[in-house]
């Protein structure tokens, strides 16, 4: 086998960035925290994942000649409360990726501003009693490639370089003592994307550079729980995808953004609110893939701050 057919063999759809993934981080869209009216939260937040494993199709197999490829995402957000009940979201990532191994000088890393994030998300119903409190919320997110990079260029895209718009809905029931649940559920539409060739394979013959990227079915369920009032807040949480078309990685062949992308993944949250530095948190996460189809293994961790205040206070 030469060293082409390995280094193919060796790809997987690199994972989909920062939109497709569902973070967890304080007052984002998919969760139930909500800014008061004209407060504003920023978040700086850094985070490393990598991996060695892929699966092509439902095969897991290991990335062979380009070892671990790592990913680095350094992302700016902020939140704003436009009303009690409607908040507004902005986002924007810085993405590098590489390979452990120099893959013989032929391949390359890539590094840039990903994809720029705006959103919405809005307080539906909120219901208390003696034993805790039940809330329901839609957000809607809007995504779109902030540079030109190349999406075709796996497993070092910094994204999938299409525009994507996610309906989403989040139910929360807090009881008394802190415990919490919430599960939500989002519909992704993601539009075409271009490739840096005239021809691609998709079960059949596609003899132009833009390529249909699968929409998606994202879930999440989430246990967690306040400690000391709201100073810590600790979370568990699953979070699943399924694409709703796409096809298969094909053996000894690169990886492509019309792919099928499905995934199954846990992770922890952690966010420390300073009780004597009014505005001021501190946040962790670690998230692992345990299942798949064309995705990665991946495993991450991340680190961050949060600063709010009022605006016009």
């Amino acid at each position: 086998m030469n060293f082409y057919a390995k280094f193919l063999k060796g790809l997987f759809l690199t994972f989909l960035g920062l939109y497709t993934y569902t973070y967890t981080f304080a007052q984002s869209p998919t969760d139930e925290l909500m800014m008061p009216k004209h407060e504003i939260c920023f978040l700086g937040y850094y985070e490393y994942g990598q991996f060695d494993e892929y699966w092509e199709g439902a095969l897991l197999r290991t990335n062979g000649t380009i070892a671990t490829v790592q990913r680095k995402t350094a992302l700016l957000m902020a939140a704003y409360g436009l009303t009690p009940k409607l908040n507004i979201y902005a986002g924007l990532p810085y993405v590098a990726t590489n390979s452990t191994l120099p893959n013989g000088g032929k391949f390359a890393g890539a590094q840039g501003i990903q994809d720029y994030s705006i959103g919405l998300k809005y307080q539906l119903y909120q219901k208390k009693n003696e034993k805790g409190e039940f809330s329901a919320f839609a957000s809607l997110n809007f995504s779109n490639r902030a540079s030109n990079y190349l999406s075709d260029y796996q497993p070092y895209s910094l994204g999938l370089g299409a525009p994507q718009l996610a309906w989403r809905g989040i139910l929360h029931y807090k009881l008394e003592n802190g415990l919490y649940f919430r599960g939500s559920g989002a519909f992704i539409w993601k539009g075409y994307t271009e490739a840096e060739r005239e021809y691609y394979y998709n079960d059949g013959s596609y003899f132009t550079p833009w390529m249909d990227v699968p929409n998606s079915w994202n879930y999440e369920a989430v246990f967690g729980k306040w400690i000391k009032g709201n100073v810590l807040r600790l979370e568990v949480s699953y979070v699943g995808q399924r694409s709703t078309f796409g096809d298969d990685i094909r053996a000894y062949n690169a990886p492509q953004p019309t792919n099928r992308v499905n995934m199954d993944r846990v992770g922890f949250f952690a966010h420390y609110y300073f009780p004597k530095i009014k505005g001021l948190g501190v946040l962790a996460s670690y998230n692992q893939v345990i299942g798949g189809r064309n995705a990665p293994k991946m495993t991450s961790v991340g680190a961050g701050l949060t600063y709010q205040f009022g605006l016009f206070n």
